[in-house]
């Protein structure tokens, strides 16, 4: 009787940049399977924002997405190329099982990963698991992270390094997945450099391709229990998207848009 494989779950809202991991980690884990929750609404994560950095910040915070959003298509030779080199499709392939669910911290997703009892878990590009959500989960979370940690935890990481000049840390990080925001233990790094035409809306899929290869070894870990987590030093800071004015001025000034 032939053994199954192990259950390898990826959790993540959708978009092509967790489809190229998707198709990536298929290959490697023929039982992966690919847990979609619903993308939560610009203007929630918004008014989320506003409580924590106002609402100036948070309404100039998704000014830049917008613009952000916008600017692809002048992006997408650009990404069909990253896309391209990757040797993955950006949509999920039809052969790997998907399930949906509202939000990955509702109790349909906890009963569907206990029903699976998955070997590893990965999150890619979704809300913050809760605290209780992570606590019940079966095996070890792991989250592949557009920035270096500690300095680049949060959101657009690659853009903040090269605002502050520090090129040499434009990568990514796989790390376990804890209570906090991107603080959990280093698994592994990785850093690139990105090419003269990327911008705010290619940076991710550029560390996303960089990162396939300490994606999968990392995931390879946790199913063979062998994760090997540290604390990376220096600084510790939060990211967020910068607010439209901040992003118009350090592209100007920096010439990073």
């Amino acid at each position: 009787m032939t053994e199954r494989a192990p259950t390898v779950l990826l959790l993540t809202a959708g978009g092509p940049n967790p489809a190229i991991v998707a198709n990536a980690l298929a290959t490697r884990f023929p039982g992966l399977q690919v847990v979609l929750e619903e993308a939560e609404s610009k203007w929630g994560i918004t008014r989320r924002r506003a409580r924590r950095l106002g609402w100036p910040n948070a309404l100039g915070q998704l000014a830049t997405m917008i613009a952000a959003r916008l600017l692809r298509r002048l992006a997408a030779r650009r990404t069909a190329d990253l896309v391209a080199s990757s040797g993955y499709s950006a949509d999920f392939s039809s052969a790997i099982p998907q399930h949906e669910v509202s939000s990955i911290n509702d109790e349909s997703c906890v009963a569907l990963v206990q029903a699976l009892q998955p070997k590893a878990i990965l999150l890619v590009s979704t809300r913050l698991m809760s605290p209780a959500v992570l606590s019940s989960m079966p095996c070890p979370v792991i989250n592949l992270h557009a920035g270096i940690n500690p300095a680049y935890r949060g959101q657009m990481g690659g853009y903040w390094s090269l605002v502050e000049r520090d090129s040499e840390n434009f990568g990514a990080t796989v790390h376990l997945v804890d209570a906090g925001t991107d603080t959990g233990g280093t698994l592994y790094e990785v850093r690139t450099t990105p090419e003269k035409g990327d911008f705010i809306s290619t940076y991710p899929l550029v560390l996303t391709i960089a990162a396939l290869d300490i994606t999968r070894q990392a995931v390879e870990d946790a199913v063979a229990g062998r994760l090997s987590p540290y604390q990376p030093g220096g600084p510790s800071a939060l990211r967020f998207p910068p607010a439209i004015w901040d992003w118009l001025r350090y592209g100007l000034t920096r010439g990073v848009w």
